[in-house]
């Protein structure tokens, strides 16, 4: 239990860094079975989520447009409203598990539940083919 031999003092072997080194040179990345391209054809959707305040919360950058669309001399505006328009696009086997990964993107991630309410509109879908 005295002081550590020097065979436990030697560095490691760098075999291995070398070898990934002369990978990254040649243009290659990471674990070949992860950068595998699909060779068949993917469906991709694309989806508009609508995020909007919930009619009970005050919007106060909405009544500010609202003044100043007044003071520019547009009349006739009685409500306004800001929210935001995100724009996804999503490859998924198919439309039920697109809009169930949109779903969970949207609660989770871009609305609030607690002031926000949101819609999702479907755009036009494509086949996106990857090619090898």
């Amino acid at each position: 239990m005295g002081e550590p031999s020097p065979q436990t003092l030697a560095a490691p072997p760098r075999t291995h860094l070398f070898k990934l080194i002369l990978r990254r040179l040649r243009g290659e990345s990471g674990l070949a079975r992860f950068n595998k391209q699909p060779t068949h054809a993917v469906p991709s959707y694309q989806a508009r989520v609508l995020v909007s305040l919930r009619p009970s919360v005050l919007d106060p950058a909405g009544e500010a447009s609202r003044a100043a669309a007044t003071r520019l001399g547009v009349e006739g505006i009685t409500s306004l409203r800001i929210g935001k328009a995100i724009l996804v696009e999503i490859e998924a086997p198919d439309a039920a598990a697109a809009e169930a990964r949109l779903s969970l993107l949207s609660e989770r991630l871009l609305a609030n539940p607690v002031i926000e309410n949101w819609s999702l509109e479907w755009l036009e879908p494509s086949i996106a083919t990857v090619l090898p």
